[in-house]
């Protein structure tokens, strides 16, 4: 959410690093707005001075036994009363409609963003590793023989209609190893703080973090009004929300391995094939709250956190900085990693690492206490994929996939299936 104060002091400046996203100028409109509610406020204060002095003149009046002047102005500060009432109750719509339309407006870019219009305009800052060369067609993770007695579409259909899986043996334990082994390479070796969290929120955390109110279709709702969340980076991040922390306490930093929801709206006819995209998936996330100063090198420790999962499961991959145009509606800058998949020979996103700084922070009214004393200022915040477990799953197979439909698993995976090596080409670890 930004400050409003941020469009009074350079309107141009904010209209101009909207442009970057491809959005249409707001300052004017909301300038207005805002305009309107500081005049009403004013003349709600105005009358209840004329209010207030009328007050103290009716009992000056009484005594002098002047009774016109004493019901004028038993009349004058009934008028006013009214009048107060009604002005502050049209001051308390216009805030309502500036805070609202503050809501809507996405994060602007850092400047060190790239311009561009789309996903093609994403600039490639790394790779890291070489794509296995096969001596056969590779498959998609779907069309494996050791895979697909594993991955069930048709009976999640049944149950729970498109873009949903029913994983079950090998598939399902490597499925649970990965967000194992994601999680104790953080804690263990990032310094993250595991958290477990609920998976329904209220309104509030969702209008925190961003999701709502311009995002409501994509996400699910109960008919009690809680949402289902499509990250953790919804309650992690709202651990902090309403609070002030002492400066001590930060940097904070959290993992949490959750299911997610999300309803894929305006995705149509995207990736409709496997377990690429689906409504309901598994991911370990990483969200940080640090001071504004540390924001953008915690950042980039995410992005490090992320990649060392790949690196240690063999996995090559890209890594790009979204143009602004690409960029999520909060982010003020988003890397995305990008995992090499055989089956579609492209790299596919398998993490967005996201800074917000304070876009976050004002919406939940998180703050922290300076330690010199001085006032509390707004935290940043951060998250990150580490990784998405069902795309990191996809990446396994695909990539260790041999030519009679068996897959050879990652070394570092080991522990976590049994000392197992592989899953055969009958479905079995082995």
């Amino acid at each position: 959410m930004h400050d409003i104060r941020t469009l009074r002091e350079a309107p141009e400046a904010f209209d101009a690093a909207l442009a970057r996203r491809g959005e249409s100028p707001v300052s004017a409109d909301l300038l207005a707005l805002d305009e309107a509610r500081r005049a009403k406020i004013h003349a709600a204060e105005t009358a209840q001075a004329d209010q207030n002095r009328a007050s103290k003149d009716i009992g000056k009046a009484k005594a002098s036994g002047d009774e016109a002047e004493f019901e004028r102005l038993r009349a004058l500060v009934s008028e006013k009363k009214a009048e107060v009432a009604r002005m502050q109750a049209e001051a308390k719509d216009l805030d309502a409609q500036l805070q609202d339309a503050l809501m809507r407006i996405a994060n602007l870019p850092a400047e060190d963003v790239p311009d561009g219009a789309d996903e093609a305009d994403n600039v490639e800052i790394n790779r890291w590793g070489t794509p296995r060369s096969f001596n056969f067609a590779p498959k998609e993770h779907y069309e494996l023989a050791g895979v697909a007695s594993g991955m069930d579409f048709e009976t999640a259909a049944k149950l729970s209609g498109s873009r949903f899986v029913l994983m079950s043996g090998a598939v399902a334990r490597l499925h649970r190893a990965l967000a194992q082994f994601m999680l104790d390479r953080h804690v263990n070796e990032n310094g993250l703080t595991e958290v477990n969290t609920p998976v329904l929120v209220r309104e509030e955390a969702m209008l925190g973090t961003g999701q709502l109110p311009k995002f409501a279709e994509d996400s699910y709702q109960t008919q009690e009004g809680m949402w289902l969340i499509p990250t953790s980076e919804v309650t992690l991040t709202n651990i902090v929300a309403g609070h002030v922390i002492e400066e001590a306490y930060l940097p904070r930093r959290y993992t949490s391995h959750t299911l997610c929801f999300r309803s894929e709206a305006g995705s149509a006819g995207r990736d409709t094939a496997g377990m690429l995209r689906q409504h309901q998936f598994e991911k370990v996330e990483m969200v940080s709250i640090t001071r504004p100063e540390e924001s953008d090198a915690e950042q980039k420790r995410m992005l490090r956190c992320a990649e060392g999962i790949l690196e240690a499961l063999e996995i090559p991959y890209r890594t790009v900085i979204l143009c602004a145009g690409d960029m999520g509606f909060g982010a003020r800058r988003t890397y995305d990693i990008e995992a090499w998949l055989p089956g579609q020979d492209a790299y596919r996103e398998i993490s967005s690492v996201s800074t917000t700084g304070d876009f976050q922070a004002r919406r939940m009214n998180a703050r922290y206490k300076p330690g010199d004393g001085g006032k509390p200022r707004f935290v940043h915040t951060l998250n990150g994929s580490g990784l998405a477990v069902g795309r990191c799953l996809i990446a396994v197979l695909e990539n260790g996939q041999q030519e009679d439909g068996s897959v050879i698993l990652p070394s570092a995976l080991s522990p976590y299936v049994g000392g197992k090596s592989a899953i055969s080409a009958e479905g079995a670890l082995i």
